[in-house]
């Protein structure tokens, strides 16, 4: 048996064979697994986003790839080949995102990745076409970081990361950027999302004696760094890639995050933004919706990015449906064009304009820097 939303109330039909969506919408995410803490939320925003759009019904097809590369393609396969959905959101990681290409290429379908890295849509070739994608680069949140360390005097730092593409990716990003400011690397230090312990990799950090830290992890694993630097005594500064700001994080890292900084969206400190901020107004407006449903203080940057996917979906089909039928080839390759001409489109993350060779479309405001403070998130002006 099958659920499937509908209808413009957002009414659901329960039955054997569910009744047929004018428009599907494939999702493929982590909500198990490592990533899970990063899923989940996008998960329950798929329970918030349109039934209805373009006069058209909208079903979504949420599939979960447990966090794993292989799965994410299978699934990718299953939403094309099988299910013949229109556009896919997802996935939730790098790596999982990345594995996604080929088949998205092979299939002609527009996909918005909820992962970071900039190697998801760059370089701009046969595949990337298809790709778009909602979280900020890792250029982008990496030039935050070495600029704070930067202006606090940081001389040293030390990059500890997944052994993985997320990883590889923003210490590429951290480590060009902190030489740019004069900052030495003295140490780099990889360990798997599953590991729980990192004692050899702190310990090697440690003996460098940086003024800084910056962690390369998304998700509760991300904690694990954190809690044995606390452990080891270290009492630099201590940096956190941007793929840590949800609840769960701060439940598992507790105390020990206290006093250390990020760079994320401003969605994470909507109500702390000035008015003068363009995207404070539909950031607080999604705060609300999540919060409204899922408690206060849940709100978590996977989930808005799971939004302002809808919100490109929303802005997009219309556009899409005046030049074709969903369920074609033309209208995947009409979404497609429309995404990527996408302009002035205010999220909660930033002001979307993209371009055939741009295809996340945000710059330097969509991104702030915030402090762990008392279990939540402090926003630095």
């Amino acid at each position: 048996m099958r659920v499937v939303a509908c209808t413009a109330l957002g009414l659901c039909c329960i039955v054997v064979n569910p009744c047929v969506a004018q428009i599907k919408i494939g999702v493929t995410i982590s909500s198990t697994g490592p990533a899970a803490s990063l899923g989940i939320p996008e998960k329950n925003t798929i329970e918030l986003l349109p039934r209805e759009i373009g006069g058209k019904s909208v079903e979504y097809v949420v599939l979960d790839d447990a966090s794993d590369t292989t799965t994410a393609v299978t699934n990718t396969r299953k939403l094309t080949l099988e299910d013949k959905v229109d556009a896919i959101i997802g996935s939730t990681t790098t790596p999982n995102s990345l594995a996604m290409l080929p088949v998205l290429g092979e299939t002609h379908t527009p996909a918005i990745s909820l992962a970071s890295s900039n190697r998801i849509i760059e370089p701009m070739d046969a595949n990337r076409m298809w790709m778009f994608k909602t979280p900020q680069t890792d250029t982008m949140m990496a030039t935050a970081i070495a600029e704070d360390m930067a202006d606090h005097g940081v001389k040293t730092m030390a990059f500890i990361g997944f052994s993985d593409a997320l990883g590889e990716a923003f210490y590429n990003e951290v480590s060009k950027f902190a030489e740019l400011k004069h900052i030495k690397v003295v140490a780099s230090e990889r360990f798997a999302s599953r590991d729980t312990s990192v004692t050899a990799q702190i310990l090697k950090i440690v003996a460098e004696k940086p003024d800084a830290v910056v962690i390369g992890a998304s998700g509760t694993p991300a904690a694990t760094p954190v809690k044995a630097l606390v452990e080891r005594g270290y009492k630099g500064r201590i940096y956190h890639n941007h793929g840590v700001a949800n609840r769960d994080f701060l439940r598992v890292c507790g105390s020990d995050c206290e006093a250390t900084f990020l760079p994320t969206g401003p969605v994470m400190v909507a109500t702390q933004l000035p008015d003068t901020n363009p995207v404070k107004k539909s950031a607080v407006d999604f705060v609300q919706r999540y919060e409204t449903r899922n408690g206060a203080g849940s709100v978590a940057a996977f989930a808005a990015y799971t939004w302002d996917a809808g919100l490109l979906l929303a802005r997009t089909i219309p556009i899409a449906l005046k030049k074709a039928a969903p369920g074609t080839p033309e209208f995947r390759s009409a979404l497609r064009d429309a995404l990527e001409a996408t302009e002035g489109l205010a999220t909660t993350n930033g002001v979307v304009n993209m371009s055939p060779r741009d295809h996340l479309g945000l710059d330097q405001r969509a991104r702030v820097m915030v402090e762990i403070e008392h279990g939540t998130w402090h926003y630095l002006p």
